[in-house]
């Protein structure tokens, strides 16, 4: 009887195995997926780059890479209650220092998680300025919204990269790296691929969006399904994703690849309301996270969407934290018409470079809910 019973044992450990292996490098069940979900706190936080980088590579690059503000930064995103930051990284920083490169996020996970604070890593990115080069960054414009942000890898190379092996190959080995070395670290939340996948393109002197317009809706396609090729085989233990935000090619990749489902809301209550019905039933028993809100001459504030996300157990991830080189406190419209002075109402961050709120009230109501969110799951 014994010998049956440790027979039997053992046929269940081959068969778990034999299941472990088929579900290897495939799309995470609903199932799965909101069992992950479940074991999450409240996500709430921010996208982050530290006050004094204009853009990802100022915040990698070694000369430029600033853990003392990073820490203090974060510091402050810990105490209004975030537990989640979204943090673009960049190939070009990859590729001018591997090793370094990897070591200086391994020294930023270590400086997050001192302060209760997960990272969802963004590996590409379509938005801004187009053609990215390593080295010294531009000063911003001032008063221009976001004027150094840089795409990864960029227009120029979304064309080449159909037939360009070695761009392929380049990137290729960036992505895995990235995965490869952090795949089993538990401060790391998630993955998001590639932000808005034939998004928006600028170049200093252009008015935004008018050159090539819709070109990178297609461009952006061989290298969305290759990123979502390379993170199957690294097969890392967190979700992967991209974010829902405008095309067809997003929702593709939303409701039939991600594991978890992720978008960008920047308008009203209602639509916000209509994007996560529209959500739900194209990925139906799939978890939710909003990765970018907050555009308050848009009435999206804080005040609006967070009990709406935490009413439909969504994770919300505004843009911005401190205000500093991004200058993303200007409106979009800046590109345009570039405004000297202050916005009386900003249209991102939270606090000012010594810490302060740019409005008490909203941070105290930030505060708030995500306390008495947490103090209601938590029963």
């Amino acid at each position: 009887m014994k010998k049956l019973i440790l027979l039997l044992l053992v046929l269940n450990i081959i068969l778990i195995s034999c299941n472990d292996h088929v579900e290897k490098g495939k799309r995470w069940s609903a199932e799965k997926a909101s069992a992950w979900y479940d074991k999450q706190p409240w996500l709430v936080g921010c996208n982050f780059v530290p006050s004094t980088a204009i853009n990802q590579l100022e915040m990698w690059q070694e000369d430029t890479f600033d853990p003392e503000t990073i820490d203090r930064e974060l510091g402050w995103a810990s105490k209004l209650g975030f537990n989640v930051v979204r943090v673009y990284l960049h190939d070009l920083a990859y590729e001018q220092d591997p090793d370094g490169f990897l070591n200086r996020i391994d020294q930023y996970l270590e400086i997050a998680d001192s302060h209760g604070i997960k990272t969802m890593f963004v590996i590409f990115d379509d938005c801004w300025l187009d053609d990215p080069k390593s080295g010294q960054q531009p000063e911003p414009w001032t008063g221009v919204h976001n004027s150094g942000w840089l795409e990864s890898p960029g227009l120029p190379q979304l064309k080449r990269y159909p037939t360009d092996e070695n761009l392929r190959l380049r990137l290729e080995k960036y992505a895995k790296a990235v995965m490869n070395r952090f795949d089993e670290d538990k401060r790391v939340l998630m993955w998001d691929l590639y932000n808005e996948p034939g998004g928006w393109w600028y170049r200093r002197g252009d008015k935004p969006g008018e050159f090539e317009k819709g070109l990178t809706d297609s461009l952006c396609l061989p290298l969305l399904n290759d990123v979502y090729s390379w993170a199957r085989q690294v097969d890392p233990s967190q979700p992967i994703t991209t974010c829902w935000n405008r095309g067809e090619h997003e929702v593709d990749a939303a409701f039939n690849k991600a594991d978890v489902v992720t978008f960008h809301s920047y308008g009203s209550i209602s639509y916000l309301e209509n994007l996560i019905q529209k959500l739900r039933e194209g990925a139906p028993d799939r978890p939710i996270i909003c990765t970018e809100y907050l555009n308050r001459s848009g009435d999206c504030r804080f005040q609006n969407y967070l009990p709406i996300l935490a009413e439909q157990k969504i994770g919300a991830i505004n843009w911005g934290l401190v205000a500093g080189k991004t200058n993303t406190m200007w409106p979009w419209r800046s590109w345009e018409k570039p405004d000297q002075e202050e916005p009386k109402e900003w249209h991102h961050d939270i606090l000012r470079q010594d810490g302060t709120p740019f409005d008490k009230e909203e941070t105290a109501f930030i505060q708030s809910i995500i306390k008495q969110e947490r103090k209601t799951l938590s029963r």
